[in-house]
């Protein structure tokens, strides 16, 4: 096996793929780092009984508790410290933007380290999904992208992770996302969802008061922290009080196309749908587009993606960026449509997104009609194709804006 290159510090050079996160001190232990008996063990490492983790766990992933006080079941004299050593604080906010008539929520979190992350909140009709990161920064290096751009910090750990989610319903509940009517979608202005990342359960005028929709296309790249990320949905999926209790079919892995990790993704057992931002059919652009395209060429990618719905029966999202006089021709949606179709049919679909702005890029969005055209040709091939909402572009929040760039 080839070494990985040592990662750096501040942007990458063009081209440039970090693998390994720069090594800074551990995130404190947190209880959505640990197993069920992890947790107990832990519990009864620091002196308590055991079945004192199932209250903890009750608190936290169930009841959305945040302060000691509220814990009653546990005795007043151990409930500071038992929160002190497996709830500490792992997301300090640092600010929270709004967009869409209070509908989008970006929040820009500082990490016990100071490293910085953002997680965007969108309340839709029938659903709340949240868009989460995995790493602080990311180590990819798509030049189209203003995360990528700014390098890798560091992984971030598994309750790191899933504590955007909590935070988000616990905002939820406190009633920080209006409702939004189901019967005028259109007149909202808040995007179609009717594409097939509506989880299960996701019913009701004003949607659920818990997320229900969880993507992994936040900050980072997270199957290159793989670990932490399985970890991560794990918690996720995990029956309540044990977990979240969530449906895998809400939860969204997104990749660039590390190869190996989609095999061993696919061999988990766990149902997510697999995501594939691949930006370009050919591997002369998607090299310049998508730099891990010099280690893993575009059939290699998309052979894993079909490998990925072979092992879960789970369609694969194709991610496509469209990018003025750069990807967006009619030659490449015919050469994307021919290497999906030839691996069979009905196991893949599209999601072009127009290209968001970032800071200093020399790229825009595509033209509406060269948009338009690029999916009825995709859609010409039999090959289900849906535009990606562009939620929280005015914030900086959208596909490819997150930078944990503070004021």
């Amino acid at each position: 096996m080839t070494s990985l290159p040592e990662p750096t510090v501040g942007p990458p050079v063009p081209g440039q793929l970090t693998f390994n996160a720069p090594r800074r001190g551990k995130p404190p232990r947190h209880l959505a780092d640990l197993s069920p008996a992890e947790r107990k063990a832990a519990v009864e490492e620091l002196g308590h009984k055991g079945f004192r983790a199932k209250q903890l766990s009750t608190h936290y992933f169930e009841r959305l508790v945040e302060s000691p006080e509220e814990m009653t079941d546990l005795p007043k004299a151990v409930r500071d410290q038992l929160v002190a050593d497996l709830l500490p604080t792992l997301l300090t906010p640092v600010r929270t933007l709004e967009a869409d008539r209070g509908a989008t929520l970006k929040s820009v979190w500082r990490l016990h380290d100071g490293a910085l992350v953002e997680s965007v909140l969108m309340r839709y009709p029938k659903r709340v999904t949240i868009c989460i990161s995995s790493q602080a920064g990311c180590g990819m290096n798509c030049p189209f992208c203003a995360t990528g751009q700014a390098g890798l910090t560091r992984n971030m750990s598994a309750a790191e992770i899933v504590e955007q989610v909590v935070d988000a319903n616990r905002k939820l509940r406190h009633g920080a996302l209006p409702a939004i009517g189901a019967t005028h979608p259109a007149e909202a202005g808040l995007g179609d969802e009717a594409d097939e990342d509506t989880a299960e359960g996701s019913t009701g005028s004003a949607g659920p008061e818990r997320v229900s929709n969880v993507v992994f296309m936040g900050m980072g790249e997270a199957l290159a922290n793989y670990k932490a990320a399985i970890g991560a949905i794990r918690r996720l999926t995990d029956p309540t009080p044990d977990g979240l209790g969530m449906s895998a079919r809400g939860i969204t892995m997104s990749t660039v196309g590390l190869v190996p990790a989609i095999d061993k993704l696919a061999a988990e057992g766990i149902p997510v749908t697999l995501a594939l931002s691949l930006h370009a059919p050919d591997d002369e652009l998607r090299d310049e587009l998508v730099p891990i395209n010099t280690r893993w060429k575009v059939d290699e990618a998309i052979d894993a993606a079909y490998r990925y719905f072979e092992a879960t029966g789970r369609r694969v999202s194709i991610e496509y960026a469209l990018i003025k006089d750069i990807n967006d021709q009619a030659w490449r949606a015919d050469l994307l449509g021919k290497k999906l179709t030839a691996r069979g049919k009905g196991w893949v679909h599209v999601n072009p997104i127009p290209l968001n702005p970032t800071p200093g890029s020399k790229w825009t969005a595509s033209r509406r009609g060269v948009e338009q055209q690029f999916v009825e040709r995709l859609r010409a091939y039999g090959i289900p194709t849906t535009v990606r909402d562009t939620r929280g572009s005015d914030i900086d929040g959208a596909c490819g804006q997150l930078a944990a760039a503070t004021p």
